[in-house]
């Protein structure tokens, strides 16, 4: 597709001031000073639980990166039916908070950070896997924006009141989508894994990645964790429909699904798991919830009419076959009962299923088990 000369000054103009937000993003918070008037340590009381969000297109629907509609990748500008229908909101709404505020988006108030942010980004990835797109945003950076409001929380509450604050919220990990994304459209065909073992190698240098960060966050006094592990991405619509377009003709149920990506997808969630309860029985007071959104999406794919569904194949919201040709442009482009599918876009799962997947990790309602070693309920109410 040949690019207009206003579109390519356009994007140089956007890299330019990307570039400069990027150098400046550890100094946004000391160079505004916060209003704290009315907050002493004598208050702390009020300071119980937070949630802070750090995350990919399961935790931002494009409202914490900046210039998405510019320099989007993934062809979906709407990566949620609505900015309150993702995993960590319902789980907010469930713990007593506001929505959380997204990082870019705040009020610069202590007020404003009581309730905890969202650091998320709707393209986001453990591994910095493209440095070349100023809006790709890695674990790591977003974990610099929660160090650096942890420390001006210190500044202003002191840091033992703060410690306290911190000890007591729980930080909100959904990474790795991406990850898996980036790696299948350079080392998979519809012939299968171009290298066995890389796979595998693969999933252990993206679960190191995430205990270290998982360490680090207990070096800076975080004590609670909810780390979600990557959902069945061989059911996505777009998937099937790259990978395997003779699937994409099958109707509802597992049989469009692609087992060979579903397969590496489990082997991450698994190897992730058994090393976040050996940290859990490694680090003193640390709680760190794994939950497994994949099985639960597999089961709902498999029998979406025991949940309430149509099509567990096609998106809601998006063109052409499987509504996967291109994602979700605008509203107007989704179908009329969103309540009626399994996923929204390209990727992602709809409100209805979000909002099963927060019944079943707050108390382990319709899927048991899903979040371990605890439900996120009883994660909130740890000491």
């Amino acid at each position: 597709m040949k690019i207009s000369p206003a579109a390519r000054g356009l994007a140089i103009v956007v890299f330019m001031v990307m570039a400069l937000l990027g150098a400046l993003d550890s100094q946004l918070f000391p160079l505004t000073p916060l209003q704290t008037s009315g907050l002493s340590s004598s208050s702390s009381g009020a300071l119980r639980k937070a949630l802070f969000i750090l995350g990919d297109s399961s935790a931002d629907c494009g409202e914490n990166t900046l210039f998405y509609p510019i320099l989007h990748t993934n062809l979906s500008l709407l990566p949620c039916n609505g900015s309150n229908s993702t995993l960590p909101h319902f789980l907010a709404e469930k713990m007593g908070l506001p929505k959380p505020p997204a990082f870019y988006g705040q009020n610069n108030t202590i007020q404003g950070l009581l309730n905890g942010l969202n650091f998320g980004s709707a393209v986001a990835s453990i591994l910095l896997t493209n440095p070349n797109i100023p809006h790709f945003q890695s674990l790591n950076q977003q974990l610099r924006q929660a160090f650096d409001t942890i420390q001006l929380l210190q500044l202003q509450l002191g840091q033992s009141t703060a410690n306290q604050f911190i000890e007591s919220s729980i930080f909100y990990l959904s990474f790795g989508k991406d990850d898996y994304i980036h790696f299948l459209r350079h080392n998979y065909s519809s012939l299968g894994l171009k290298s066995r073992h890389s796979g595998h190698r693969f999933a252990h240098i993206l679960v190191d990645q995430m205990m270290k960060v998982m360490r680090d966050l207990y070096d800076a006094n975080v004590r609670k964790i909810i780390c979600v592990g990557i959902l069945p991405l061989g059911c996505a619509p777009r998937t099937v429909l790259e990978w395997r377009p003779a699937a994409a003709a099958g109707k509802n149920g597992e049989q469009g699904c692609i087992d060979e990506i579903n397969k590496l997808v489990f082997e991450y969630n698994m190897m992730l798991k058994e090393q976040i309860f050996d940290l859990n029985r490694e680090l003193p007071h640390m709680h760190i919830a794994f939950c497994d959104v994949y099985q639960a999406i597999k089961d709902i794919v498999a029998d979406p009419q025991k949940y309430g569904f149509n099509d567990a194949m096609s998106a809601c919201c998006g063109i052409g076959k499987l509504g996967a040709m291109i994602g979700c442009l605008s509203a107007s482009t989704a179908c009329n009962q969103s309540l009626n599918h399994v996923w929204w876009d390209l990727y992602n799962p709809t409100e209805a299923v979000n909002s099963l997947l927060a019944n079943s990790a707050w108390s382990g309602q319709q899927f048991a088990g899903m979040c371990r070693p605890m439900t996120i309920q009883d994660l909130v109410y740890a000491s």
